[in-house]
């Protein structure tokens, strides 16, 4: 059974390259949410296997630490593994602090940590 992704506040070309990435590595499907509010009412609904949380999410600049935080305070969404999506340590401290799992930056792609680290949640 394919495994289930949910991008959060991801831009366009982001959701593009994350999307590629994940399909060609992993038997998954992918998901989008722009909005805080949107992805907790998918994951409400929906089942997924992995949340994917941009830094600062693309619509509305909202935190993405606050996203997980959100996320994981829910009864309903709190089970779901996380991961921030940025290149910068410090936040992957903060989302790690706040219930997340070490998540990976944009640049990171290529990298065999990467698929490593996804492949705990998605193999």
């Amino acid at each position: 059974m394919k495994k289930r992704v949910l991008s959060i506040g991801q831009c366009g070309p982001d959701n593009s390259a994350i999307r590629t990435f994940l399909t060609r590595n992993f038997e998954c499907e992918f998901d989008t949410a722009d909005a805080a509010a949107d992805a907790l009412a998918k994951m409400k609904h929906s089942s997924y296997d992995l949340a994917l949380v941009n830094r600062k999410l693309d619509v509305d600049y909202t935190d993405g630490i606050d996203v997980i935080r959100a996320l994981k305070s829910d009864s309903a969404t709190a089970g779901v593994p996380v991961m921030l999506v940025t290149n910068y340590p410090e936040h992957q401290d903060a989302a790690i602090a706040a219930g997340a799992l070490r998540g990976f930056g944009k640049l990171e792609f290529g990298k065999a940590e990467t698929r490593e680290l996804l492949a705990t949640v998605l193999a």
